[in-house]
């Protein structure tokens, strides 16, 4: 099924908005008129408008609408309302056949509210993510449905992404019941490791990539509903407004929040989020492959640019590649210098999948504890050994680590582009960046390109260095840089563990936004 398929489509001019600001809808339809209704999604649904009787043509869509956008006019105009809460707003458009898409919007508060951090929505890794039109940043998607052999597909992967077009609905508005990517359960002898639910695949035949982003049912949408059922009120804005005039208005905000899978990250928001922590700001990171793929954003923010491992041959400006360079491929790469560690503690080229089909397949699904007397478990009941978040399982999908040496049976870091010397490690589980080579089962997790890795992570490309990749880490640590603080539990799944009630995961998190926040309380078991 093609990712254009179905209907009536549109799209917003902008990403980010406030009360007051003016958005225009470009739609197409062949059932009018249609309705659009926008709802604040958090802990509940909270309508925030709805306007009926919008009149939509029906416009082609071109060819090459996954790079260039659709083109469509503008079928509609509204303003954010002076009552609109700051958060992520699903936008529903509903036909005269009552079928409907889903797009959205990031509402900023007008002014930052006391007390309040700011959560920032990883609207890029959305953008990169969708498909909508055939190819994203990882593959042509449509033809991979359509049989083309993978490798094949992965090849015909874009390095330029419209915002200015739809989004593809199994992404960013699943049906209910859209699995983890995880291994729910560990895998029998003899057997494939299943990653998600195999009877809610095979009803509903979503994508390779559909799990990969988007805020509805994801890490996101869990950890935001964690967080007002349990006192936490935040601010949000999302990486779009990085790019704005004057930016993200961090000087505003004494916290930052990321979640789940903050993958993409342009030159300005690693800008303005180095400046935050130097500065003295909090950077709590409950998500795990960040600020891994560096990328800029063109024609006034409406094309994102993601070149990635075809970084080096196909961006124009890899020859000015440089700590100023707006080039793109992986921030870890040395012609930058400025490995994305250096602001996050972690990497992904050090840590890997855990529970995710033949990467760790039998893994516990937890980390396991070594520092219990660290602050951010103080109240947690957890002790050394002890492992977090097996029931769940916690671990699974993308993880970010850091080489590791133990004294004394403990860990420290042991080197690695960008890891800071001062890291405290406070729990690990092991992680994989490849499936095993000898797997039966057939190539499960795309692969990705195991020479550059190496290179990257250890300096040798040869058949050691890829090895090592194989042998990597989730690990949950915190460090202080700058006048400021990093907390990062360098794991996707974090915000799946408060969705199911983990009471040591609440506890260290309630700890976390508590101190950053400057709030006391009493942590208890159970918190």
């Amino acid at each position: 099924m093609a990712s254009t398929d179905g209907g009536p489509w549109f799209y917003p001019d902008r990403v980010s908005v406030a009360p007051g600001d003016t958005v225009s809808i470009h739609a197409s339809s062949s059932n009018g008129p249609c309705r659009l209704v926008a709802r604040r999604i958090g802990s509940g649904e909270t309508l925030c408008a709805e306007y009926p009787g919008i009149q939509v043509a029906d416009h082609p869509i071109p060819g090459d609408a996954d790079a260039n956008g659709c083109g469509w006019p503008a079928a509609f105009t509204f303003t954010i309302g002076d009552d609109w809460p700051t958060g992520y707003i699903d936008l529903e458009l509903v036909d005269g056949s009552g079928s409907s898409t889903h797009h959205f919007l990031c509402c900023r508060p007008s002014e930052p509210r006391p007390g309040r951090a700011l959560l920032v929505l990883s609207t890029n890794t959305y953008h990169s993510y969708n498909y909508w039109g055939g190819a994203n940043s990882y593959a042509n998607v449509d033809q991979l449905a359509e049989g083309l052999e993978p490798s094949l597909a992965r090849s015909r992967a874009i390095g330029r992404l419209s915002r200015m077009r739809p989004f593809a609905q199994g992404l960013l508005a699943p049906p209910p019941g859209a699995p983890r990517l995880v291994n729910m359960t560990e895998r029998p002898p003899g057997e494939p490791a299943i990653p998600g639910d195999l009877e809610w695949i095979l009803e509903h035949a979503p994508s390779a990539y559909d799990g990969s982003a988007g805020f509805l049912q994801k890490w996101e949408h869990r950890f935001v509903e964690w967080a007002e059922d349990n006192g936490y009120d935040f601010d949000f804005a999302c990486d779009h407004d990085f790019e704005a005039p004057g930016g993200a208005r961090l000087d505003r905000y004494g916290t930052v929040v990321l979640v789940g899978h903050s993958e993409y990250w342009s030159s300005k928001q690693r800008d303005q989020l180095e400046e935050f922590v130097d500065r003295g700001g909090n950077l709590a990171i409950f998500g795990g492959n960040t600020a891994y793929w560096k990328v800029r954003w063109e024609h006034d923010a409406r094309t994102l640019v993601a070149h990635k491992w075809n970084g080096e041959t196909d961006d124009e400006l890899w020859s000015t590649a440089g700590p100023d360079s707006e080039a793109t491929h992986l921030w870890s790469h040395p012609a930058f210098g400025r490995p994305e560690a250096e602001l996050t503690g972690l990497s992904f080229i050090y840590g890997g999948y855990h529970r995710l089909a033949m990467c760790v397949a039998r893994g516990s699904g937890a980390y396991t504890i070594y520092r219990p007397d660290h602050w951010a478990l103080q109240g947690s009941d957890l002790y050394y050994g002890d492992q977090l978040g097996a029931g769940v399982p916690l671990l699974g999908y993308e993880n970010d680590g850091c080489p590791i040496r133990f004294e004394h049976g403990l860990p420290f870091p042991d080197g690695g582009v960008g890891v800071p010397d001062n890291l405290e490690i406070i729990g690990i589980a092991p992680a994989a960046l490849l499936e095993p080579p000898d797997n039966p089962f057939g190539e499960v997790v795309p692969p990705e390109d195991p020479e550059t890795l190496a290179r990257i992570a250890y300096g040798r490309s040869d058949r050691v260095g890829i090895e090592r990749l194989n042998r990597g880490n989730v690990v949950m640590a915190s460090f202080g840089r700058g006048a400021g603080q990093v907390f990062n539990v360098g794991a996707t799944e974090w915000a799946h563990g408060l969705a199911a009630g983990d009471p040591f995961v609440a506890v260290i998190t309630k700890n976390v936004l508590d101190r950053f926040l400057g709030r006391r309380r009493e942590p208890h078991p159970g918190g």
